[in-house]
């Protein structure tokens, strides 16, 4: 003879075997909050063909691969007079530790001290006794001329940069490591 409890106990793990399944069924898009990075990496080492999508009202970057999402990031594109134009592009290199050519700072060549910071070198001129270090862009992914993703400690919510795509670090470690210089790279409004 069975009792209630006896029953009971089946049904609770065929129910709680349905929740379960239920969010794993749940796409990474709705299981992670609006507003924040995330990144599907077991997606991601699947394989198909990677793409980048950059929605500059948003001020997100999408990655994709073989036509699925596995990441979001916040982004911060160029500023006004230094917009980051819309388009459609291709990776045409990529640099684990580059270097700005144009924006960085003026350091004593003797002590490494900053004499002068936030320069732009078509603009400013080289105080004598110094040298040029360009600013840090790391995981630097080059689609538009010089224009490329990159990670940034600043990544505010809105336009600031001089053009390029800024990342929070880990992501932009994250979708430099999923793309190939060919991959599609749209930007849009």
């Amino acid at each position: 003879m069975h009792t209630s409890r006896q029953l009971q106990i089946p049904i609770l793990h065929i129910f709680l075997m349905l929740c379960l399944l239920a969010l794993i069924a749940v796409p990474p898009v709705m299981a992670k909050p609006r507003g924040g990075n995330w990144f599907d990496d077991r997606a991601a080492a699947r394989g198909g063909g990677a793409s980048i999508r950059i929605d500059l009202s948003e001020q997100r970057a999408y990655l994709y691969k073989g036509g699925k999402l596995v990441g979001v990031s916040r982004i911060s594109s160029g500023k006004r007079g230094y917009s980051t134009r819309p388009g459609h592009f291709r990776v045409l290199s990529k640099h684990p530790h580059h270097r700005s050519s144009i924006y960085g700072s003026y350091v004593d060549r003797r002590t490494g001290r900053v004499v002068r910071s936030n320069v732009n070198t078509r603009k400013h001129r080289r105080p004598a006794g110094t040298v040029y270090r360009g600013a840090k862009m790391n995981n630097y992914i080059r689609f538009n001329g010089g224009i490329g993703l990159h990670a940034s400690g600043h990544v505010p919510r809105h336009p600031a940069s001089h053009g390029c795509v800024r990342m929070p670090p880990h992501m932009a470690r994250k979708f430099y490591r999923h793309v190939r210089v060919g991959t599609p790279v749209r930007v849009t409004h």
